[in-house]
């Protein structure tokens, strides 16, 4: 009997995960796994900060999310001055900051003997160093007060290889590194920081960037033969920084259907 096709997949609806929490989304304008995660942290009950630094896409984004969204400001995290003022801009806004999400990210495709270092670095600073400076002024927000949750959006090329992927490939890697060791250092004010590494989430923005020859070999490698949709990367982001992962840090969770 041939297989069926299934039915469409639909977001979960909200279970309370985050009631009462605040939480700061990076890179969450657009319609990729920032946005998608603002929008579940809204469905589990949460007041949600977003920031991106295309500000007429934020805008957008925030009219989008409704009230949810408790304010919205952009932020290169490439710059620190800029880092620094969405932590002050989002603790006058909400108060104490809960849950960090840092989903800021930039890919592109070359050849490591063509590359030139204007795109390593451009890569390396937005995905890798962003990452790093947003991490340093969450836990100086949550360190003294013994609480919080930080969750990294790393990916599975951190583990595998993929050609004309090697400044993403090493930024991603070194997402998961930070990620463990910042964990240990956290661990001693109660505060939880982890990761994850979705293979392959398709968007609009994907695939304005990747060829389809790509996208269909890549979606290839899914044992269910399809992309994830943001959402499903969101969902495993929300249980991360929910209470239901409490004994959880320093972990990378894959969120794959990736061939074994």
């Amino acid at each position: 009997m041939p297989a069926q096709d299934p039915p469409p997949l639909t977001p979960p609806p909200g279970h309370g995960l985050l009631t009462g929490k605040n939480v700061v989304v990076t890179a969450a304008a657009g319609t990729g796994i920032g946005f998608a995660t603002a929008e579940r942290c809204i469905a589990e009950g949460a007041r949600v900060v977003i920031s991106d630094a295309h500000e007429r896409r934020l805008a957008e984004s925030a009219e989008q999310l409704g009230d949810g969204v408790a304010i919205a400001l952009p932020c290169d995290v490439t710059v620190e001055d800029q880092v620094q003022a969405l932590f002050a801009g989002a603790v006058a806004a909400v108060g104490e900051i809960d849950v960090v999400v840092n989903n800021a990210g930039l890919g592109g495709t070359a050849d490591l003997v063509d590359m030139s270092d204007e795109q390593w670095m451009k890569v390396l600073d937005v995905t890798l160093n962003g990452t790093f400076r947003c991490v340093r002024a969450a836990l100086r927000h949550m360190q003294p007060r013994h609480a919080g949750v930080i969750v990294n959006n790393a990916s599975v090329l951190g583990w595998r290889a993929q050609r004309g992927q090697a400044h993403y490939a090493a930024a991603k890697a070194g997402v998961m590194a930070l990620t463990r060791c910042a964990a240990m250092e956290a661990a001693l004010y109660g505060v939880r920081i982890n990761a994850v590494a979705p293979s392959l989430a398709m968007h609009p923005f994907l695939s304005k960037v990747t060829s389809d020859e790509v996208l269909e070999e890549l979606t290839s490698r899914e044992a269910f033969g399809r992309a994830a949709a943001p959402w499903e990367i969101a969902n495993v982001i929300v249980f991360l920084a929910s209470d239901y992962s409490t004994y959880m840090t320093g972990e990378v969770v894959s969120v794959s259907s990736q061939h074994a």
